[in-house]
């Protein structure tokens, strides 16, 4: 038995991707263009830069408002101490 007779045996009308996945190459390529494709567009949905002009947003609003409430809370307390100093000098 030589080497030809070894190589007419081989299946060699199938590409790899036939024979290790089903798919034939066009197949592949296209579902492989479809899945990176996908894959980049969630990527820019939850990582782009609109959702983190979103986040730094949301960040400086909530710095915006804790100290929007750390003053009110003050002038609040002021207001309070003025209202009951008032108060008692009416019940005098």
């Amino acid at each position: 038995m030589n080497t030809e007779e070894l190589y007419e045996g081989i299946d060699d009308t199938q590409s790899i991707t036939e024979k290790y996945l089903g798919l034939s190459l066009t197949r592949f390529l296209v579902l492989l263009i479809i899945v990176l494709g996908f894959g980049i567009y969630i990527g820019v949905l939850i990582y782009g830069t609109n959702s983190l002009e979103v986040l730094f947003g949301l960040q400086d609003y909530e710095e915006y408002l804790n100290s929007e409430i750390f003053r009110l809370k003050n002038e609040n307390a002021q207001l309070q101490k003025e209202y009951f100093e008032l108060k008692e000098i009416s019940a005098q």
